[in-house]
């Protein structure tokens, strides 16, 4: 169950920034176990208010608000075969998508985001969308 603000300050509060949503997801990265995150290799955090036009038309997305977070590179077991000229791996972030969703749902914000980074760590790792649903069934 979510906690609430015990400050009761909300009337002077405004919404989290793109560098306060970027702080809560690199605490939860680096509340990871040290194994899993050098595994990880070289992934980059990026946080955007809205994923560009060209993801929301090539994912068929109805409104940029349908996704969270997205992976862009290629998974861990692809990367045995070296490529020049390529991007370092990122994990994006959308702030407005998260907050939308976070209003509407009983989960802490920093739980929220920590749970879409996992998420989009598992499709760095080469894990589909049906992989991390079967993990997470497992895991409850």
């Amino acid at each position: 169950m979510a906690q609430l603000d015990q400050a009761k300050d909300w009337g002077r509060r405004m919404a989290p920034s793109l560098e306060e949503i970027e702080s809560l997801a690199l605490d939860a990265y680096a509340s990871l176990p040290p194994e899993f995150r050098a595994l990880s290799g070289e992934i980059r955090f990026h946080v955007a208010d809205f994923p560009d036009d060209e993801v929301v038309e090539a994912m068929n997305l109805e409104s940029p608000f349908d996704i969270l977070g997205l992976f862009e590179g290629r998974p861990v077991a692809a990367m045995a075969v070296s490529s020049t000229g390529e991007m370092p791996n990122r994990i994006l972030l959308y702030r407005r998508p998260i907050l939308d969703y976070w209003a509407e749902h009983e989960e802490s914000l920093g739980t929220l985001v920590a749970h879409v980074l996992i998420h989009e760590i598992g499709h760095h790792f080469g894990l589909s969308d049906d992989d991390m649903e079967a993990l997470e069934a497992q895991a409850d």
